[in-house]
């Protein structure tokens, strides 16, 4: 018997098949079949399973994963760099994955099969408040934080990035998907200068997938 997700996924092929779901926060996500594989879009962005898993891959590469013991992920989307860890880099390590968003968390669940396990950690709560209240620490912290096109001004902030130091491991690594915009902003260039002060090798990638700014910073 054929299933639906094999029906889909071979109609796909001829026509993007769309579902779409409502969220609080993000507004209408649509999770859709497109060339025999499946994405989670916002209104105006992918979230997961498309570009931005290309994204995020190509900053991964720029990085030494085989130490790395813990990461942590604040913005989880459907889990497509969870994927990309265990998939392409055979990551097999302990994944902290935090997300505001339930609707969210239950699509990478239900769509995606991203599920918690012994090495994958999965919570909700505004990464803002997590990183000010665990005292955990995590060798690579990836920061992929969007409402639709946008990063949410308080990741922005200094302030907020106070503690991500606090959260980074010693000799460990920051990737940061930064922007949509075509230029650097003001407050993306402090953020770099910040990071270069805290003695970081700060390596800056402008469109990424002739999108995305990333910003990758190691720890000298």
């Amino acid at each position: 018997m054929i299933t639906f997700a094999t029906m889909a996924r071979l109609l796909s092929y001829i026509y993007p098949i769309t579902k779409r779901v409502k969220s609080e926060i993000n507004g209408t996500l649509e999770i859709t079949w497109y060339n025999g594989k499946k994405h989670l879009n916002s209104k105006n962005a992918n979230y997961s399973y498309g570009s931005l898993q290309r994204i995020l891959k190509l900053g991964l590469e720029k990085l030494d994963l085989k130490n790395m013991n813990s990461i942590l992920v604040l913005g989880l989307g459907g889990g497509s760099v969870i994927e990309t860890l265990k998939k392409d880099f055979k990551y097999q390590n302990q994944i902290t994955a935090v997300d505001i968003d339930p609707q969210i968390i239950a699509i990478a669940k239900s769509e995606f099969q991203i599920e918690s396990s012994e090495n994958l950690n999965i919570i909700c709560d505004d990464a803002l408040k997590f990183v000010q209240n665990t005292h955990e620490t995590f060798d690579l912290i990836i920061i992929d934080l969007f409402i639709d096109l946008n990063v949410p001004e308080q990741f922005l902030e200094l302030s907020f990035w106070e503690h991500v130091l606090k959260r980074k491991s010693a000799s460990g690594s920051i990737l940061f998907n930064a922007s949509l915009e075509k230029h650097t902003s003001e407050k993306l260039e402090h953020i770099i200068s910040y990071l270069n002060s805290h003695i970081y090798q700060v390596d800056v990638y402008k469109k990424v997938n002739q999108t995305n700014t990333v910003v990758v910073g190691k720890s000298l």
